[in-house]
């Protein structure tokens, strides 16, 4: 991370016939990500301030507690991007020596990251889990699916994950002392011998991704049942022309939110995918070569903090609506400030 491109292409220019192909890898994922991370965060920060702004004023015919999830989610995703890509990567990238590599700060920041990454990840549960009582479970929804409940799982979620990442404070140590002055941050020894860290080690990855990414399967699959049994009922039942339209409404409000359950988590799946395969490359067959699973694991992960966006924008015409209402105001105002300048 303390390397630049320069020398990085120097290296593969001069010595590429002699270097094994790992390290030519290597090489190439580098510079992937050199150029990779600063356009994931040229869109990915607009792109979740829209959808924060838009979401915020409850204007997109999504119930209450669904924006409330997604609202959520969308100021996650912008955190992690804030703190693991700007502060993080584009940092070590371009800046090699600043205030961020001071170990005093890059202890708190990578606490933030980890508390960030998991709330992204298991607000995508609860949202999933919301949405699977909404369809499934009539009875339950009038209960659970309302804005109250919805603040209160994510607030006790946010909570709970930000004690479970107090520890990894504790998990560095300065890497380098220059002038009395503590640079940068390394795993402690203790943090590999432990039994107490192992155990936290374990622990950590159980709750993220191993968990949620199995939930997020079952959820989708019981709602995914319940839909098939549904529609064979409601097949059975449609000579009833006074429920017919009832149940056409309701078949609808169902349609509607499957399709944007199933875009949100089936893109979270996908792109946590090879971040799972990485996890359960135990014996580095593949990332042993040139590190390039692991490189694109991460890649991957960190984009679907700005996918939510344009799933918003492809799924939802409301949103679509307002996205238009707030890209016309800009230009509006431009106009009538030249034709007054005309004048």
């Amino acid at each position: 991370m303390d390397r630049t491109l320069y020398w990085d292409l120097l290296a593969l220019s001069a010595f590429y016939d002699t270097i094994p192909l790992s390290l030519r890898i290597h090489y190439i994922m580098y510079m992937i990500e050199f150029f990779y991370y600063p356009i994931l965060a040229i869109v990915g920060v607009p792109v979740n301030l829209i959808a924060i702004m838009i979401l915020s004023q409850e204007k997109c015919g999504l119930s209450t507690c669904t924006t409330c999830y997604l609202l959520a989610m969308a100021l996650m995703d912008l955190l992690v991007i804030i703190t693991e890509i700007v502060l993080r990567r584009i940092n070590n990238y371009y800046f090699p020596l600043n205030v961020m590599k001071l170990t005093s700060v890059c202890r708190p920041l990578y606490v933030v990251i980890r508390v960030a990454i998991d709330c992204s990840i298991w607000f995508t549960v609860t949202f999933t889990f919301d949405r699977f009582v909404a369809i499934s479970c009539r009875k339950l929804k009038l209960k659970y699916c309302t804005k109250k409940t919805a603040t209160v799982i994510l607030s006790t979620t946010g909570i709970f994950l930000c004690l479970k990442n107090i520890p990894i404070y504790f998990r560095y140590k300065p890497k380098q002392v220059i002038n009395n002055v503590e640079w940068r941050c390394s795993n402690k020894q203790i943090y590999f011998r432990d039994p107490r860290w192992i155990g936290f080690r374990m622990f950590e990855k159980v709750l993220t991704p191993l968990l949620p990414f199995g939930l997020i399967l079952l959820f989708n699959a019981m709602t995914v049942r319940h839909i098939l049994m549904a529609s064979r009922v409601r097949l059975g039942l449609k000579h009833h022309k006074k429920d017919e339209k009832h149940t056409d409404q309701e078949m609808e409000s169902r349609r509607k939110s499957m399709i944007l359950l199933f875009t949100i988590s089936g893109t979270f799946i996908l792109l946590w995918f090879v971040y799972i395969i990485y996890f359960f490359d135990i014996d580095n067959s593949i990332v042993s070569s040139g590190g390039m699973l692991k490189v694109l694991a991460y890649m991957l992960r960190n984009l679907s903090c700005c996918t939510n966006t344009f799933i918003y924008v492809a799924t939802q015409s409301k949103f679509r609506e307002q996205l238009k209402s707030m890209l016309k105001y800009p230009i509006m105002y431009i106009h009538k400030f030249v034709n007054r300048q005309n004048n």
